[in-house]
């Protein structure tokens, strides 16, 4: 996959997006990708409208996991962070905002970079 450095591509690991491919073929990737972003979209939607200090913990976790298989490294690293902060019972100091807005940039970074690698 070549995708172009710099701007909001290196928050992506393109080399893991890569290796998902490989992992499961061209014709389930598009597949997984949706999957992927519409679990993952609902679990943003719960932490904008209605966050949960009682399941944050399992909410960073979840989609940390899903950061990790579609390479969205500051993400899942922003998710490790807080998930930690709400295992030691300081679920309040979670950032959630910075949660949001990195996934919201990850995946239109990672959305861009996929078009671009089938344009060309």
């Amino acid at each position: 996959m070549n995708v172009p450095k710099g701007g909001g591509f290196a928050m992506i690991e393109w080399g893991r997006v890569a290796d998902l491919r490989s992992e499961i073929g061209d014709e389930a990737f598009g597949e997984v990708i949706d999957l992927f972003l519409e679990e993952t979209d609902e679990v943003i939607a719960r932490l904008i409208e209605r966050p949960d200090l009682a399941q944050i913990e399992r909410d960073l976790h979840f989609l940390k996991g899903s950061a990790l298989n579609l390479g969205f490294c500051d993400l899942a690293d922003l998710c490790q962070d807080g998930e930690r902060r709400a295992a030691a019972g300081d679920a309040a100091l979670v950032d959630v905002g910075a949660v949001v807005r990195v996934y919201f940039e990850s995946k239109a970074a990672f959305q861009m970079g996929l078009a671009q690698s089938s344009a060309a």
